[in-house]
């Protein structure tokens, strides 16, 4: 059966279903932020009496960030809104309320509808997301736009709070995802648990919200999510912060098996793979200390906040050679 076969309202009718059958987030949640008016109504509502207010939205287009040849409706369920709740981890906020714009064209199977909101209520429900609402349009091709909305009990960390002779830190590998990726893309003649690993890495992300909620808690100011590779997400904090920052390759935290499956082309993929969604932050060396014992173990401090150049970032290879300083992570226009 196809969408057109049930049309616009049906459709919608299915999909309030299955947000109502798959939640576990209850509807009360946090009292200060008790939903009002659920999905269904011409808008969510939900009350609140302080704290801070996030919202953030991510557009992924097929061809542009996802191929249905590589990803299943499942996937893309769930990498949809791992981007917006990593947005929402990078600011040490909980995510609570997402709204789902679906363009899909009249022949889209509701089947494939059906698995894309399985894999929203798997990644919700792990979350503590609730998904209020939404709109569907038809389009050529499909698109897919979320907007999630979190809180914060205080002041959110930002990208233009960074000082020179803050120690830079990420709080797990990176390069991951971009190796699944390129897994994708080429053959490659590694062992089945290392190809699964990676793929996965790609295809199901895990943001990072635990992590950024306690170094917003323990006083850490700067920060963001790693989604369009690190050197670049590095640059783009500097120039927010107008500093610019010095990076040791050989400090950098890398999985293993991205090494295993690309021993000549790990570094590459670190720095400029993407869509890992860990963290990127900057703390005073005495915050670091403070802090470094009660991060994940994958986390690593991989150099330090200088004077310079806005969004300058040099590359310090294992022996103190400099290495190139440019950036080519992920950029629409491109």
């Amino acid at each position: 059966m196809q969408i057109k076969d049930l049309g616009e309202f049906r459709v919608i009718d299915l999909l309030q279903a299955i947000t109502a059958q798959k939640s576990t987030v209850p509807i009360d949640g946090d009292m200060p932020y008790r939903l009002m008016v659920d999905n269904g109504d011409d808008a969510a509502a939900w009350k609140t009496n302080g704290g801070t207010e996030l919202f953030t939205t991510d557009t992924m287009v097929e061809g542009v960030h996802f191929d249905l040849a590589t990803s299943t409706w499942t996937d893309i369920g769930w990498k949809s809104l791992a981007s917006n709740i990593s947005d929402i981890a990078a600011m040490g906020g909980k995510p609570k309320y997402a709204l789902i714009t679906l363009g899909l064209p009249p022949e889209t199977e509701v089947s494939h509808l059906e698995d894309l909101y399985q894999g929203y209520s798997k990644i919700s429900n792990l979350y503590g997301v609730r998904i209020v609402g939404g709109d569907m349009v038809r389009a050529n091709s499909i698109f897919i736009t979320v907007g999630l909305v979190g809180i914060h009990s205080g002041q959110p960390m930002v990208r233009t709070k960074a000082k020179p002779g803050d120690l830079i830190c990420t709080t797990g590998c990176v390069g991951s995802s971009g190796a699944g990726l390129k897994l994708l893309q080429e053959s490659n003649n590694v062992s089945q648990n290392i190809r699964d690993f990676l793929l996965d890495q790609h295809k199901r992300p895990y943001p990072a919200v635990e992590t950024g909620v306690f170094l917003s808690e323990h006083g850490v100011q700067v920060a963001m999510d790693i989604s369009d590779g690190l050197a670049d997400d590095i640059s783009k904090l500097t120039r927010a912060s107008q500093v610019a920052a010095r990076i040791y390759t050989d400090q950098i935290s890398v999985h293993p098996f991205v090494k295993q499956a690309f021993p000549d082309y790990w570094l590459e993929l670190a720095l400029h793979g993407g869509e890992d969604y860990q963290l990127l932050f900057s703390a005073s060396p005495q915050l670091m200390a403070n802090i470094q014992s009660e991060l994940p173990s994958s986390s690593s401090i991989i150099g330090e906040i200088v004077d310079g150049e806005p969004g300058q970032v040099t590359l310090v290879g294992p022996n103190g050679e400099f290495l190139s300083t440019s950036t080519s992570g992920w950029d629409h226009y491109r």
